[in-house]
């Protein structure tokens, strides 16, 4: 991989993984639409490093947040902070178990089935679109939220829908105050991405070798940017409540891509 398929690889990563348009599902449509060879297969080390460049930035973004949800837990008191670490714990159970349990079945799913990503990017835009004209959204995030919240995360695990679309979707649809509901999902994430770095780690299928530390450092860098731009920018539409014109653009493409696999 060369150094600018790295960078152009780790700025779509880092705006894809928090803007609601669906990483996986645009990786699959650009396979389909350049031929496989013309993206190149990103190593398992290559997709570790992006993973951790986005995560950090999000640890950047809530630095103050993680910052006082430690300072609560040392504590072991029952507070406001522990019960919200308590809830993002909850939040990670579905996810979880459906990728310890069914990684091969979801693995199966990729790899040129370009309905299955148009019919999600469609169901993604309802979402988002549903989400935008929600009124009442003021209430905190609840235990019970949590593990609903915890449910669209793990069936985001299918190519096409967005992750940070389908949880703040579902927060804010509960009524979660918009705000509330973009740090959540944003922090819930923190922990399934490290886990999955750790077990990719301790696979012992990695390879490194030092010609790739230029492509390494390069997507590293790219996607951290990137991150950090469209965390900050995601937060602010959530708040504004523009989420549709994600919405009208998941439609489109969606749409489109069914249209091509049928004709």
């Amino acid at each position: 991989m060369d150094l600018i398929d790295s960078i152009i690889l780790g700025i779509v990563q880092g705006l894809t993984e928090f803007l609601p348009v669906s990483s996986s599902g645009h990786l699959e449509l650009g396979k389909a639409l350049l031929g496989d060879d013309s993206i190149p297969e990103d190593s398992l080390v290559f997709t570790v490093v992006l993973h951790f460049a986005t995560a950090l930035s999000t640890l950047i973004i809530f630095r103050k947040d993680i910052v006082t949800l430690i300072t609560a837990l040392l504590k072991f008191e029952w507070n406001e902070d522990t019960q919200f670490i308590v809830k993002i714990m909850i939040s990670m159970l579905p996810a979880g178990f459906i990728g310890l349990l069914f990684e091969s079945e979801l693995e199966a799913l990729f790899g040129n089935n370009i309905m299955l990503v148009g019919l999600m990017l469609i169901f993604t835009a309802v979402l988002l679109f549903m989400a935008d004209r929600a009124k009442k959204t003021t209430k905190k995030v609840g235990f019970w939220d949590a593990f609903i919240i915890g449910i669209s995360q793990a069936v985001a695990m299918l190519p096409g829908i967005s992750r940070s679309g389908a949880t703040i979707s579902t927060s804010v649809l509960l009524g979660n105050d918009k705000s509330k509901a973009a740090r959540f999902s944003f922090l819930m994430v923190i922990p399934l991405i490290f886990g999955k770095i750790a077990k990719d780690l301790l696979s012992g299928d990695l390879s490194y070798t030092t010609e790739n530390f230029g492509s390494l450092s390069a997507g590293f860098i790219a996607a951290f940017l990137a991150g950090l731009f469209a965390c900050k920018l995601m937060i602010r539409l959530v708040k504004n409540s523009q989420l549709k014109y994600f919405s009208y653009y998941c439609f489109v493409v969606g749409a489109l891509a069914v249209i091509l696999t049928l004709y």
